[in-house]
Parts: structure tokens; C-alpha cells; sequence
């Protein structure tokens, strides 16, 4: 045990002791050297000497996320499970059954199936809550069941799954999985090709590259690509997909760390497909770091109108560092400028509230772009264009978390058929179902007011704090509780927007949804009519 336990302690000290001599931050030796010997001493005494047998990497892997904890989310210690993950992800391949699976509230469920893999032709369906992979309780599996589904290709696994309360197997095949950077694009009108950008993984630019040629040879005069919901990814991919739209040479993004090393400047390396095709980018508020590498640049370079709402506001960039044992360390290195100087970080991790949470900046520089246009910084990319109907807020997030969408949604596609996309409607009897749902069923959404209040009732300054008082604050609260429903009538058409979208997926996967959005999508329409007035769209580049 002691042999072992002197193993697991000094392996790391070992790799803590490299990092420490090869650290830029001299400066900063003594007092990294002081703590990593209070650590390691404290570590091995627990280990040694606790009433009970202890688990080294388990306490070691807690001590390590806890202290990641404290700086900003995407810092974060990879194991190797981890970093496969992590490669698969970039890289936009893997081997499995070809769904998208969420592990959540103890449940393993089916969001949404990939049309034509294994899963979609073994007959599993979103909502369908995996209970047993092979052999093996999901509920009785305590490290992530999702890679139980992964495996060799032209293997098979049986899964038993239940939907709407019943249980049923199937026997589902894995094969190469090859996830898409640009799932869709196609011609909106006779001039006007649309172009959805999903994700920044290995085969962005060159699929995004690969469409706009396509279009181009179908006749578009004009382009729309879609950056709605594309979490980032790639920083050279990013750089790559703007190249596109602009000239060799030209710079993209700046960064900017206290490693000297990290400090760069990245310019456009390859000839451009079309520097002068008119071009319209959608965003909202999940458009996030690459997405908003590629909107910043292109609206600094007055190349692109930006349409939506602001975009999430991510300015840091990650860089995976090998540690020990195939793990890493995915740590933020720097922060990135677009070409006219600004950083679109929206929160301030290095200042919180006293929750913990991180304060979000609210004083804002004004920069300009190539022709002079203001634009600002530290909190996204403020569109050119806003489409009020893609606004998001805390209710609407907290429908999307609990899940309260996707289940009702799951409800009704087994209790109607649709026969295509043109079909729905979002009607009013309809979005009441949706709101009579919403009250049956568990949701709890708490505002920030009532936060203070029910912090006041139970911090109660005798002083000031009498009945009267707290009768007030509890009448306060049933208001606010009644405010809450009457809110999902007064953001109806948002809420409806992402209940459409839930739905129409239920039915004819992505690519009917993305068709659907040619016809009916608010942004898609303002782009396509702000393209069509050559006037307009030059006016606001100016």
C-alpha cells in the first residue's frame, strides 16, 4: 500500500516539478515551489494516515477540478476519456451508433438520432431514454454510459430502451460517424445561396469552401451564412473560413497573453473563393468564440452585415497542454482581438459576485471598423441588423435546460403526424397545450428578484424587519410567481420559435428544419430582402 501510495504522490510531483522549472513565470518560482510542497505534504499525510482506506486519484482528481473551478469554465483537467473526446470533436469522426446522447437528472436519452446511421435505422427516436447498454444499468454505470455506445465499426450493442413508459430492445450496428461542419446549404431564392456553418471542427472551411462554390455554380449572387448556435471551435478553422470572403494577407485575429510565446497575430494564408460576393452572417446568442471570430473580423473589415441578436461573448482561447498518463490540461492562454482592436469577452471571470458568479462587463469601448463604423467590445458581437424574435432570456434558457421543450415536443410526435415541413402550424390552441403543459409539470424558475427577496425573509434585519414588512415581501413573490406564467405569453413568439424547431426535427431531422427556415425564418427573410436592395446593404457598410 505505502510502495503504491509513494507511486501515485511522487509521479506528480515529478510533472509539477517540470512544469515549475520550465514555467515562464520566473518571477513567480518561490511561491509556486512554497505551495506545491504544502500540497504534497498535506497529500501524503492524508493518505498515509486517514481512519479509512482513501482513494488517491479520486481525491486528486477532486483537488484538481476544484482549483480549475476557481478560474473560468473552460480550463478544465481532461482524463483520458476525456481527450479522446476532445480529438473526436476537432477532428468530426468516431465510431458509433450516430446520435446525439445527454446524459442528465441520472437519465441517458436520445436527443436527436443522425438521419440514416445505425440509430436512426435500428428505430430509436429522440426522447427514447437508454436503460441498459448490453449487460450493463445505465442507472448502475457511474462514469459517462455515453461511451458504452461507442465502439468498433460493424460491431453491434443492444440497447434497451423506454419510450412513452414502455420498454423495448433493439439491437443497434456501430459505423464510421463523420460529423458535418456544414450540414445544409442551398439556394434560398434564384440569387441567393444559404450556407449553414454548425461547428468549427477540421472540415469547416473546407465544406463551407466546397458549398459556396457549389451555389456560386447554381447561380447565387449573393450570400447567407448561418453561425446560429455554432459553439466554435478551431481557431485556424475560423481564420480559414473568413479567407473565403477576403483577400491573402489580411489580419484576422490578435492575441494576447502574459506567455510571451502566445502573443500572435494570424493573417489570411490562401486565395480567397469570392471577395465581393454580397454577405449576410447570422447570429445569436450561441453564436460563441470561432462563430464570433469569423462575424467580429468580417464586420471590422466591413466585408459582411452581421443580422440576430449579440452573440455570446467568448474572447478567450484554450490551448490542450500534455500532462502525464495521456491526460491534459485544456487551459485558457490569451485573449483574442478582432482586426479593430477589440475583445468581445462578456463576463469577467477575475471579478464575482458574491454568489461566485462571474460579473458581466458593462462598460463598453467604442472601436471602428475599416470605414469608420462604430462598433464595441467586451460583451459579443452586437449585430449590424437585430431580429427580435431570436432574443433569448433567462426564462426561455431555463425551458431549453429543464428540458420542458424537448418533452413536450417528445409528447407531441406521438400523438400526431405531420407529412411535411409545410404542414405545421404553430397555432394558439396549440402553444396553450404547450403552457398547460408547462404547468403540470415540475419546472421552477427562479428570477434574480426572487432570489434577494427569499434571501431577505430569511436574513431578517430585526431592526427594520417586522410583519408588515415580511407581508409585504411574501405578496411580493405570489406576484412575481403569477408574473412568471403571464411571461409565457408576453414571449410567446420566441418561445414558439424554439418549439417549432423541436418539433419539425422530431419529424424530418435537421434538413427538413433547415427548409423550413428558408420559407419561414425571420432572419433568413430580413437577409434576403437586405440583400436584394444593393442600396441598403452598401449604406450599412458605410
Amino acid at each position: 500500500m505505502k510502495k503504491l501510495m509513494k507511486r501515485n504522490v511522487l509521479v506528480p510531483l515529478l510533472a509539477l516539478a517540470v512544469f515549475v522549472t520550465t514555467t515562464a513565470f520566473k518571477g513567480d518560482f518561490f511561491e509556486i515551489a512554497k505551495q506545491l510542497e504544502i500540497f504534497t505534504t498535506l497529500f501524503k499525510e492524508l493518505n498515509m494516515n486517514y481512519v479509512d482506506e482513501t482513494n488517491p486519484a479520486g481525491l486528486m482528481d477532486t483537488a484538481i477540478k476544484n482549483m480549475l473551478q476557481e478560474l473560468d469554465p473552460y480550463t478544465v483537467y481532461m482524463n483520458e476519456q476525456d481527450v479522446e473526446a476532445y480529438k473526436i470533436s476537432n477532428a468530426g469522426e468516431y465510431s458509433g451508433i450516430g446520435a446525439l446522447v445527454r446524459s442528465y437528472d441520472d437519465r441517458l436519452v436520445i436527443v436527436e438520432p443522425y438521419k440514416g446511421y445505425p440509430a436512426d435505422q435500428a428505430g430509436l427516436k429522440a426522447g427514447d431514454e437508454i436503460v441498459k447498454i448490453g449487460d450493463l444499468s445505465v442507472a448502475d454505470f457511474k462514469d459517462d454510459a455515453t461511451e458504452l455506445l461507442k465502439g468498433a465499426t460493424n460491431s453491434t450493442v443492444a440497447v434497451t430502451y423506454r419510450r412513452q413508459g414502455a420498454l423495448f430492445t433493439a439491437e443497434v450496428g456501430r459505423s464510421s460517424i463523420e460529423v458535418d461542419a456544414v450540414p445544409f446549404y442551398q439556394m434560398a431564392d434564384a440569387t441567393t445561396g444559404y450556407i449553414v456553418l454548425s461547428r468549427f471542427n477540421s472540415k469547416a472551411s473546407a465544406q463551407t469552401g466546397d458549398a459556396l462554390r457549389s451555389l456560386k455554380e447554381q447561380g447565387a449572387q449573393k450570400i447567407i451564412l448561418d453561425l446560429r448556435g455554432n459553439p466554435g471551435g478551431l481557431l485556424s478553422e475560423a481564420i480559414d473560413v473568413t479567407n473565403l470572403f477576403v483577400p491573402k494577407g489580411e489580419l484576422i485575429v490578435t492575441t494576447q497573453s502574459k506567455v510571451k510565446k502566445f502573443n500572435q497575430q494570424y493573417e489570411t494564408r490562401k486565395s480567397p473563393v469570392d471577395t465581393q460576393i454580397p454577405l449576410a452572417v447570422l447570429v445569436d446568442g450561441m453564436s460563441a468564440s470561432a462563430s464570433e471570430i469569423v462575424a467580429g473580423s468580417l464586420q471590422d473589415l466591413d466585408r459582411a452585415v452581421i443580422l440576430g441578436t449579440r452573440s455570446f461573448g467568448k474572447g478567450l482561447v484554450q490551448r490542450p497542454l500534455k500532462l502525464s498518463y495521456g491526460t491534459q490540461l485544456k487551459v485558457t492562454i490569451s485573449r483574442y482581438y478582432t482586426p479593430s482592436g477589440r475583445c468581445i469577452q462578456a463576463l469577467d471571470y477575475r471579478n464575482r459576485d458574491s454568489a461566485g458568479n462571474a460579473l458581466r462587463n458593462t462598460e463598453f469601448k467604442e472601436f471602428r471598423t475599416r470605414n469608420g463604423r462604430r462598433v464595441t467590445d467586451g460583451g459579443g458581437v452586437m449585430p449590424d441588423v437585430e431580429i427580435a424574435s431570436l432574443r433569448s432570456n433567462p426564462l426561455i434558457g431555463a425551458l431549453l435546460q429543464n428540458h420542458v421543450i424537448f418533452d413536450f415536443a417528445t409528447d407531441y410526435y406521438y400523438g400526431h403526424t405531420l407529412n411535411s415541413p409545410a404542414d405545421f402550424e404553430l397555432n394558439n390552441a396549440l402553444y396553450a397545450s404547450f403552457v398547460n403543459h408547462v404547468g403540470k409539470s415540475d419546472f421552477s424558475f427562479v428570477t434574480t428578484t426572487e432570489t434577494a427577496l427569499q434571501k431577505a425573509l430569511s436574513e431578517r434585519e430585526e431592526l427594520v424587519f417586522d410583519e408588515a414588512v415580511e407581508s409585504d415581501i411574501k405578496a411580493l413573490l405570489a406576484d412575481l410567481e403569477k408574473s412568471k406564467v403571464r411571461a409565457l405569453q408576453t414571449y410567446s413568439a420566441e418561445i414558439g420559435r424554439e418549439l417549432e424547431d423541436e418539433i419539425i426535427k422530431r419529424y424530418f431531422y435537421r434538413e427538413g428544419l433547415y427548409e423550413r427556415y428558408l420559407v419561414h425564418d425571420d432572419a433568413i427573410l430580413t437577409a434576403r430582402e437586405l440583400l436584394a436592395d444593393t442600396g441598403k446593404y452598401q449604406s450599412l457598410l458605410r
